[in-house]
């Protein structure tokens, strides 16, 4: 599948645009390839785009002054990743975006969405859509975080994106969930 029908299915999910609104909408996006490892946005960056994965991983996340690396969000085929604060707000960059496998991305400046916004109700929507979808997700994940231990939390984010065991490295899922990659590995072996 090219980087084009990708997009295209992407958005039909959610919008009808004709071919030739969708081809004007893609000529905004800019492919990128980044290596495994490899940097999106660092802490202090100046944050221009946002990133649709094409095909990888990436992980958003914050390191505090400890150096403790908080997992904010896994983004994988058909999601969205930035330092939306960053992004939105012309500050610099509070969050880290780097590649946990090989990923191709479409960037999409601010500047340019906004623009797509201005000219296609159906942008504005879907950009509205999935801004609503993403609170809502986030939303979710801290209750799940003030309500729920973290073998619970664990099971639900396995039933929820099972590939993830698969992609993401073991120490990472734990730091996303807030425990020692210890405890996960106790987690693991007790389901298996």
């Amino acid at each position: 599948m090219t980087a084009q029908d990708i997009l295209k299915t992407h958005l039909g999910q959610t919008i009808d645009l004709s071919e030739k609104d969708f081809d004007y909408v893609f000529s905004h996006f800019k492919p990128i390839s980044f290596k495994k490892g490899e940097s999106i946005i660092n802490i202090g960056d100046v944050v221009n785009y946002e990133y649709f994965v094409l095909d990888g991983c990436i992980k958003t996340f914050y390191l505090n002054d400890e150096q403790k690396m908080f997992i904010l969000q896994f983004a994988m085929t058909n999601w969205w990743a930035s330092d939306y604060n960053a992004l939105y707000l012309d500050v610099k960059a509070t969050l880290m975006l780097d590649c946990i496998t090989d990923t191709q991305v479409l960037c999409l400046s601010n500047q340019d969405r906004e623009k797509l916004c201005r000219e296609f109700y159906p942008m504005e929507y879907f950009f509205r859509w999935r801004s609503n979808k993403g609170y809502i997700a986030a939303q979710k994940r801290l209750l799940s975080f003030m309500n729920n231990d973290a073998k619970y939390r664990y099971e639900e984010l396995m039933q929820m994106y099972p590939q993830l065991y698969n992609i993401v490295p073991k120490q990472l899922i734990a730091a996303y969930l807030g425990v020692s990659r210890e405890t996960l590995s106790r987690m693991y072996e007790k389901k298996q």
